[in-house]
């Protein structure tokens, strides 16, 4: 079964933890919910999804409720798959909270995958809802409309992989993708945003390189370009 999830977090650091999460089974149950982190939500964050401190002033913390209770249990059956939109950030929150998921699925890997000529210029997942003209009534950085969005775009990338492969071993070949570094065709940032990676000068690609904080996809890229 597959669990689309998504999580409202404090900020994006390391200590920063999940204060909303949403999910939904293929059963059509849906758990959303408020909690109480362990530190302040920053106004940063605020901006983005707009939970605030007061909002979550009563809730109950998420570690040792019946939702992570319940979690825990759906995410520890090997016959589940947590689906999620940049899973390693997600699967990072649940992780902080004593949850580890046993199987993945992540649909920003996918689309970045699938699309090998470079035709979409942002991957975010409302670019990727408007941009493929997805259809449903959904509110954006909310976990709830997240969740809602992202099992539409992951129907559309089960139905384009399927085509290839059969829908038996699509399910498999999408874990796969989601395990591994993914090449980019464009790059998404800075001076030379929006060019094909094959065009960018070497000596650019090798100062990026030195960074510390590339996300894994990018970094993957770069090395591969500079080889």
């Amino acid at each position: 079964m597959f669990i689309f999830l998504d999580t409202e977090t404090t900020g994006i650091e390391k200590a920063d933890r999940l204060c909303q999460l949403a999910y939904k089974l293929e059963t059509g149950e849906i758990v959303n919910k408020l909690f109480k982190p362990p530190l302040p939500i920053a106004i940063d964050s605020m901006c983005v999804h707009h939970i605030t401190n007061e909002m979550v002033e009563n809730k109950p913390a998420f570690k040792g409720s019946h939702d992570h209770q319940k979690l825990v249990a759906l995410l520890n059956d090997d016959k589940n798959i947590l689906v999620a939109h940049n899973a390693k950030f997600d699967a990072g929150m649940l992780e902080k909270e004593g949850i580890h998921p046993k199987k993945l699925i992540c649909t920003l890997k996918l689309a970045r995958h699938l699309d090998s000529d470079g035709k979409i210029p942002r991957y975010s997942l409302q670019y990727l809802r408007y941009f493929l003209g997805i259809k449903i009534e959904a509110s954006a950085h909310d976990a709830l409309g997240d969740i809602l969005v992202l099992e539409k775009l992951f129907e559309r990338l089960f139905v384009k992989m399927s085509r290839n492969i059969g829908p038996a071993a699509v399910e498999n070949r999408m874990m796969d993708i989601s395990s591994k570094p993914v090449l980019l065709s464009r790059m998404y940032f800075g001076k030379h945003k929006g060019q094909f990676f094959r065009d960018i000068p070497k000596d650019y690609l090798q100062c990026l390189s030195g960074q510390d904080d590339l996300e894994e996809d990018m970094r993957f890229t770069v090395g591969y370009y500079l080889k």
